[in-house]
């Protein structure tokens, strides 16, 4: 009897056994099938953050593989194909390189691909007062406003707004702005993008007068036109914005001495040997 008991465990245990294991197998043949490896095509980015300008070196450079299916429009795909061009546009690490933030082949690195066709670079010299303080930085957008004396008369001096909304291309030796935004940069010299006929104009300034640089807000467009002002124009202008500010002059109020009374009209009264006199009022 023991030994049939015996038996009976051990059918049922291969029996609970074998139906396990079918049933893992059962799952695992049922499972999702491994997904097909994904086309991918060789692609250039950029190894490290890359400055506007910077001329482009093959440590500067790295291939990853990239999905066929979404690879950029002209992505390179040889890191000889862009090293020695420099960069018009500031790339960040990993971004791709595309022929757009790219100069032409032959056109360097540095500032002068960065000039649009058409325009040109100038430089005026500024100190922490033209320069607004450093923050005249590459990016930003000033007015140029001249002081110029035409006849050597003093009555003639005029300043005038000659440019309007001009982009700084420059702060000395910097095409791009430090990695810290709003920091100041102290800089003797800033570089201008101007058309020619602007050229003519900030140089006669710069050379005949004195010149300075009024930061922008780089969302403002406008461009209003101003007559320029005169010595005699601003001393006219400033009485007649303090005129309503002053206040009348009170001045103590003199005091009359009052005249002297007349004098009241008296009665002498005798009583007998006694004399008195009694005023009538």
């Amino acid at each position: 009897m023991a030994r049939i008991r015996i038996f009976l465990v051990l059918v049922l245990a291969l029996t609970a056994g074998g139906a396990f294991a079918f049933g893992t197998y059962r799952y695992i043949q049922q499972g999702p099938e491994r997904g097909e490896s994904i086309a991918t095509k060789p692609v250039i980015v950029a190894a490290l953050n890359l400055q506007l300008g910077a001329e482009l070196r093959p440590e500067d450079l790295r291939i990853v593989e990239w999905p066929a299916s979404a690879v950029p429009a002209s992505a390179f795909g040889s890191a000889d194909q862009v090293v020695g061009r420099g960069l018009i546009q500031g790339v960040v690490e990993n971004e791709p390189i595309l022929p757009s933030k790219l100069a032409p082949k032959g056109a360097g690195a540095g500032l002068p691909p960065v000039i649009p066709a058409g325009m040109r670079a100038l430089s005026v010299r500024v100190n922490d007062v033209v320069g607004v303080a450093g923050y005249v930085l590459p990016g930003t957008r000033v007015d140029v406003v001249a002081t110029v004396n035409p006849t050597q008369q003093q009555p003639d001096v005029t300043s005038k707004v000659v440019l309007t909304n001009v982009l700084v291309l420059a702060a000395g030796t910097k095409i791009e702005r430090d990695t810290e935004e709003g920091k100041p940069l102290s800089v003797s010299v800033v570089t201008l993008l101007v058309d020619p006929l602007e050229a003519e104009r900030l140089t006669l300034a710069s050379t005949e007068g004195k010149i300075q640089l009024a930061l922008r807000n780089p969302l403002d467009t406008t461009a209003p036109a101003t007559p320029g002002i005169k010595p005699a124009a601003l001393m006219a202008s400033a009485v007649t914005n303090a005129a309503p500010r002053q206040r009348a002059v009170q001045r103590p109020a003199q005091v009359v001495a009052a005249a002297p009374a007349a004098p009241l009209p008296t009665v002498e009264i005798i009583r007998g040997d006694k004399r008195a006199q009694e005023v009538v009022r």
